[in-house]
């Protein structure tokens, strides 16, 4: 079968493109890969906020999707809208790798080595908004662009860190300057984080029963819950929510033998830092994915998370 995939121009989108590229050669497809300039792309100077997220890096690709021009889109899952559009629907989540943020850095070791007054570039409202919980005297700079980019611009010395997904890294071999892995419990990922999602039109038999071996059941099973959370909180990539879920270790007090899973959540004021932050661990009892996402989006609720949240859709207005 001949698929034309659309993808950003972006180096780690294209890595992304050309790794499900070459999976999808390895079943004895035909594979091109189609360049699609998105607004986040053309927008790299001003900030998240300013542009409006909803879209903003996956817009042009999905109406491209729509023409009949490409027959499947790769997106970092992260970027992808909870609810889309009518005609398009998420055929394959592959394995995930891994979802946590890093701090990177030339000359400290980790989050808690850099200096009183110390400055951490970052274009992310959620990524703020934790960084500030954890060291309120630091000073976070608005930091866009792709990650050759903001790696030259930490090597000048703009700032003395910045914070970014591990999972582009890692997939870039550009891990020198990682610093520290922060777990979710402390810092927690955005939703889909280190997870690719595999975008096709729902009517398109064919092309989803080509990309159905990409599929990962673990994956699918996180990443639906931390979008069930997400939409039920009515968050974007903009909103300072951080979602995630993942299998959890048996203990010898947990009085279940099937499988566990647990899911941290927070919710965040980028300008104080002051947050609500919730970890919920429960057995798979076979109410699904969405279930617990909407579990945590309640719990967060439960615990003051709309105060933020309308602090947050006042600031995009």
């Amino acid at each position: 079968m001949n698929l034309r995939i659309g993808s950003r121009g972006s180096q780690l989108a294209l890595w992304q493109a050309n790794h499900i590229a070459a999976l999808l050669r390895g079943q004895d497809h035909s594979v091109e890969i189609k360049i699609i300039k998105t607004t986040g792309d053309k927008q790299q100077e001003v900030t998240f906020a300013a542009v409006g997220s909803k879209g903003m890096f996956t817009k042009e690709i999905e109406e491209a999707l729509a023409a009949g021009q490409v027959d499947l889109a790769v997106h970092s899952l992260k970027d992808l809208p909870t609810a889309l559009p009518e005609p398009f629907v998420l055929a394959a989540t592959p394995p995930r790798v891994d979802p946590r943020d890093v701090l990177v850095s030339v000359r400290f070791a980790n989050l808690a080595s850099l200096p009183l007054g110390s400055k951490v570039g970052t274009s992310s409202p959620r990524r703020r908004s934790q960084l500030l919980a954890l060291r309120s005297d630091i000073e976070a700079v608005e930091f866009r662009g792709n990650v050759d980019t903001r790696l030259r611009k930490l090597g000048e010395g703009h700032v003395d860190a910045i914070l970014l997904a591990a999972a582009g890294l890692d997939r870039l071999e550009k891990t020198e300057w990682v610093r520290e892995r922060l777990e979710p419990k402390d810092f927690c990922p955005a939703a889909g984080q280190g997870s690719l999602g595999i975008e096709t039109r729902k009517g398109d038999a064919a092309t989803i029963a080509a990309v159905a071996f990409l599929d990962d059941t673990a994956t699918r099973f996180a990443v639906t819950a931390e979008r069930a959370a997400l939409a039920a909180l009515g968050g974007g990539c903009q909103v300072p929510i951080g979602i995630h879920c993942r299998p959890k270790q048996q203990e010898a007090s947990d009085k279940w033998d099937g499988d566990w899973d647990e899911i941290f959540g927070v919710v965040a004021d980028p300008a104080s830092g002051e947050a609500v932050r919730i970890h919920h661990a429960a057995p798979r009892d076979g109410s699904g994915p969405e279930s617990l996402g909407k579990l945590m989006a309640h719990m967060l609720m439960e615990a003051g998370a709309g105060r933020f949240l309308s602090l947050a859709s006042a600031g995009a207005k």
